[in-house]
């Protein structure tokens, strides 16, 4: 339980349901320690109180799991490991991954306990066959299941998503309708430990090392400009370049080796990926692809799912070839694949085509 409106709701649907339930929240860094305001609601003493309130309005235990260690060694480093090296991470993937569907199954079942739920927007169902799969939230503007698409058949079996079924206006009436404090308390937009979005400043004040600044160079190799540290940037990227030129320039590669970034316009070649490779793969759906299967993927997490042929290279890998260029995606991310709104399954983008 965060402490925001989608986990008290999600709680409350699952005393509705199960005879035995308790919240947890974890705490993943302390906000002083990451230089960020107290205010910021997560992780702060605020949102701990708000979730032990709605817990007491409950009638449930409340306890805090301090996930901190773990949370700075498998997220935060690696986040700022794959800036350091030309890509852009997602660590809510990661946080999912490694925080919420392993650490915190971990601890449910020391307690006896049989299932976790959260507030995430998604659906879990059980086929026929006796396989669960991974279906998009009915408020899709809402849906999470890019950032789920990493969950094992373990998992699913384990986990609950109350929320898949409801539309957010819904959650927040009946929150309302409970009288929870937080029923119209404002969504986290960003990733938590940069709540400013300057994830440069961040990875600076975390790390202590600086980031030389190094070449803007066109589509020729020609020297255009300076960047401030190759941290500061991400594939596509235009706002911010500080690069005087006659038409709009965008971020078509970074070279950490040469401390480079490649400006290319709007239409150059160069911003245009025909595939990708992605590897650390999860496939919710199957436990293989046995042929190249014609479906759709999201390379992004706002992103509109577009059509691919995606075909499995090998146990740990995914060749995906869209079916027209795509504005080219960041080494770093996911690329997930769906079947309408079944999660096929994804992988960490590593080579783009």
């Amino acid at each position: 339980m965060s402490g925001g409106v989608d986990s008290s709701v999600s709680a409350y649907l699952m005393t509705k349901k199960h005879d035995t339930c308790r919240g947890a929240t974890m705490l993943l860094y302390l906000n002083e320690a990451l230089g960020i305001s107290s205010r910021h609601p997560c992780c702060s003493r605020e949102n701990i109180i708000d979730a032990k309130a709605v817990c007491d309005v409950l009638g449930i235990e409340h306890e805090i799991l301090n996930y901190m260690n773990d949370f700075e060694e498998r997220v935060i480093r690696k986040f700022a490991d794959t800036y350091e090296h030309g890509g852009t991470p997602n660590p809510c993937i990661d946080c999912n991954r490694y925080m919420k569907f392993e650490s915190m199954l971990q601890h449910a079942g020391n307690l006896g306990l049989e299932k976790i739920a959260t507030g995430h927007y998604a659906k879990i169902e059980l086929t026929p066959s006796g396989r669960y799969i991974l279906r998009k939230a009915k408020d899709l503007s809402r849906d999470q299941s890019y950032v789920l698409y990493m969950l094992t058949q373990e998992q699913l079996s384990r986990t609950e998503f109350p929320l898949g079924s409801m539309l957010k206006p819904e959650v927040r009436d009946l929150a309302g309708s409970l009288g929870f404090a937080n029923a119209r308390k404002h969504d986290s937009q960003d990733i938590c430990f940069v709540p400013d979005g300057d994830y440069g400043s961040f990875i600076g004040s975390y790390t202590g090392s600086e980031y030389p600044s190094g070449d803007f160079v066109d589509t020729a190799g020609k020297v255009i400009g300076r960047h401030k540290g190759i941290i500061h940037y991400t594939a596509g990227q235009r706002r911010g370049l500080g690069v005087a030129a006659k038409s709009r320039l965008y971020v078509a590669g970074i070279d950490a080796e040469r401390n480079t970034i490649t400006l290319a316009p709007e239409n150059d070649a160069r911003l245009y990926a025909r595939g990708v490779i992605a590897r650390g793969i999860n496939l919710v759906a199957a436990d293989g692809l046995n042929a190249p299967v014609n479906a759709y993927v999201k390379t992004r997490y706002r992103q509109k799912e577009v059509p691919a042929r995606i075909e499995q290279t090998g146990s740990d890998e995914l060749r995906i070839e869209f079916a027209e260029r795509q504005r080219v995606p960041a080494v770093g991310q996911a690329a997930v694949v769906y079947d309408g709104d079944v999660v096929v399954g994804g992988g960490t983008i590593e080579e783009i085509l």
